[in-house]
């Protein structure tokens, strides 16, 4: 199936136009002083026609295993579609700066998130031929938010499912493996 740029979309973001959409799967949190946690995933990235995407990503963490088929968020029985476990909203913007040494292929993209649990984070990268790669540049948190110095992550279209990786830098210890999610299209 060939691709087809949303409609209305900034030429400035044609470079993340394959993310734009509804997704929705399973993932898994692992990371020392928390037991591993299965999750379900709905992520959203959207636009209104200015220079950026819209993103908005909310992580439930379940009970037990992430079900064989993974419902759509209303058709979920009641009281099992798991606690909140985070949310992220935020922007993704192509830069126009081109560092000596990107690839003729890859972007520079800047990526502002904010999440309920009381942090700004500030996230710089590359984008190109469906790999996106983010560090933090910059990380503000709230005098009650969690202690988080640093985070790395990696998003990849898979044979037509988004892929993520995240790395953490909190609770005193170094950047190490937090949680990785495989979404499909919703």
């Amino acid at each position: 199936m060939p691709f087809a740029f949303p409609e209305g979309l900034a030429p400035e973001v044609y470079p993340l136009a394959w993310l734009v959409g509804r997704w929705r799967g399973e993932g898994v949190i692992e990371y020392p002083g928390i037991d591993t946690t299965p999750f379900v995933q709905d992520l959203v990235f959207d636009h209104d026609g200015g220079p950026y995407l819209r993103f908005e990503s909310t992580l439930r963490v379940l009970d037990d295993s992430v079900p064989e088929t993974v419902p759509d968020e209303d058709e979920w029985p009641a009281g099992e579609q798991g606690r909140v476990w985070s949310t992220e909203t935020g922007y993704w913007r192509v830069s126009t700066d081109r560092p000596d040494g990107l690839e003729d292929d890859r972007h520079v993209l800047e990526v502002l998130l904010t999440d309920a649990s009381g942090r700004l984070a500030l996230y710089l990268g590359a984008v190109g031929n469906g790999r996106i790669d983010l560090a933090t540049d910059f990380v503000a948190r709230t005098s009650t938010a969690a202690e988080v110095t640093a985070s790395k992550r990696l998003y990849g279209l898979v044979e037509g499912e988004l892929m993520w990786v995240e790395e953490l830098a909190a609770f005193g210890h170094s950047l190490r493996s937090y949680a990785s999610a495989r979404l499909g299209r919703v």
